[in-house]
């Protein structure tokens, strides 16, 4: 019979500043924090930004954690069990006392890093019976480590995906024999100028609401789903904006993707709509197109609301003077070329174009992500451009803003992704797709296809 060996897993500083909550996702395993972790997280407490709200929240954990088990011997370790609404059964466990120097001369000195390895190396040889885990996500931290004799591993708990190409693309396309199987037992009805089918069958369970299905050959067939029940679904012929007449705001779809993602745009009944895709699909063109043809001639919102995450691609330039609004305008690059698009300069002359010009920026409002903590937009149009740079907690804080008769349309590249410690599985955008999937009034495209020129296709392809 093999016996498992217990699991201590010692914790990199950026996996607490990352996740405050990460000391509770090892299940029945223990985490053993050094005393270096807590002096670099007494040093990263101060500002306003995410990672000082995280290292607070950490450190109140801990403190609260400390008072609970004021009776216990640090050295035995704190129960995590006891803490409230998390599944953790291991324990904390502090260093309290002062280890032997294991590293080898090629690892001298007193950095924060080297001093983590020390303790976990010090670890693994007082206690045998144990597997030492160092967790980080430093890639370099883990590499020593690997040098070292220390098992490593990446912080795992806060990917949505193993692999992304299992991201949920919101499009299927339906098979060559489907309306046979399912022609025995067929509804159909038309409302308000809809067509509308019911569809019966096991193979149904799969589908999600606002799924967009398609069929190729001489007569293609484009339809939502917009109800699914056990064994059973409701499906909607989409609309067709490929036609000039039937443009929004004058932009057409140019491919099946951009159909359907036009369509769950100007649907009122989705609240949450995500367009992913690489440069040049039409994601923030579609995206505002549908916002001014809601807002100016349907008067269904209020506003438009344009914001993005401030992440450069290059150096930082700095800071910038004025307002809110004057601050964002360098970020708004791609909202300005689009209004080109949208607002074009040769038609209606001078005049016509200052007005149109006057009319969407007054429609228009450009606000920063670092000022939307507590507040609540009502009847507003929101586009959040770049969301990939976001995680899991500030895409929770941003999509929670939205009141009564709110739409939120993320958009984004996973492949384009900015952030330090972010990547396409871990992204707030992946996290958002995965999760919204199953609820009735979301709706997500993954674009596939290029429509910007054939030099953008081509270089997306070969660099």
């Amino acid at each position: 019979m093999i016996t498992l060996k217990k699991r201590l897993f010692v914790l990199d500083t950026n996996v607490l500043m990352h996740d405050p909550t990460a000391l509770f996702k090892f299940h029945e395993h223990s985490v053993y924090l050094p005393m270096v972790v807590l002096e670099e997280l007494d040093a990263g407490k101060k500002g306003t930004s995410e990672v000082a709200r995280n290292v607070r929240q950490t450190t109140r954990l801990l403190d609260e954690l400390l008072r609970k088990h004021q009776a216990v011997a640090l050295s035995d370790g704190i129960s995590l069990a006891s803490y409230p609404n998390q599944a953790a059964a291991g324990h904390l466990f502090f260093q309290t006392q002062l280890l032997p120097d294991l590293l080898p001369a090629t690892l001298p000195g007193n950095k924060p890093d080297n001093s983590i390895l020390n303790v976990a190396l010090a670890l693994a040889k007082t206690q045998p019976d144990t597997q030492i885990t160092l967790v980080s996500k430093d890639i370099n931290l883990r590499i020593k480590a690997h040098v070292v004799g220390i098992h490593a591993e990446d912080y795992y708990n806060d990917k949505v995906l193993d692999d992304v190409n299992l991201l949920y693309s919101g499009v299927q396309q339906l098979g060559e024999d489907f309306w046979e199987k399912h022609s025995d037992n067929l509804e159909a009805w038309q409302s308000q100028g809809r067509n509308y089918y019911r569809l019966h069958g096991a193979d149904l369970e799969d589908w999600y609401p606002n799924q967009c299905l398609y069929s190729e050959g001489s007569q293609g067939f484009e339809a939502i789903v917009k109800s699914t029940e056990a064994h059973s679904a409701v499906i909607e012929i989409a609309r067709d904006y490929r036609h000039p007449h039937h443009g929004v705001w004058g932009i057409t779809a140019r491919n099946l993707e951009q159909n359907f993602a036009l369509n769950l745009l100007t649907d009122p009944d989705v609240d949450f709509v995500s367009l992913l895709g690489v440069a040049g699909t039409g994601k923030t063109l579609m995206a505002l197109a549908a916002g001014l043809a809601q807002s100016l001639d349907e008067q269904r919102y209020r506003e438009i609301i344009v914001t993005r995450v401030t992440v450069p691609v290059g150096e930082d330039i700095g800071f910038l003077p004025g307002t809110e609004e004057e601050k964002m305008t360098p970020w708004m690059g791609a909202l300005m070329d689009n209004l080109e698009v949208l607002n074009p300069s040769n038609i209606g002359g001078e005049w016509g174009r200052a007005a149109t010009a006057d009319l969407l920026h007054t429609r228009i409002k450009i606000r920063s992500l670092n000022f939307m903590r507590g507040r609540t937009f009502l009847n507003r149009y929101i586009i959040l451009d770049e969301a990939q740079n976001l995680t899991s907690k500030q895409m929770k804080t941003l999509i929670t803003r939205a009141g009564p008769g709110t739409k939120i349309v993320c958009l984004g590249n996973i492949g384009q992704i900015d952030t330090p410690y972010l990547s396409e599985t871990t992204s707030g955008l992946t996290y958002v797709v995965d999760r919204f999937k199953p609820w009735a009034y979301s709706g997500h495209i993954t674009l596939r296809r290029g429509e910007r020129s054939r030099l953008a296709d081509y270089a997306t392809e070969a660099l």
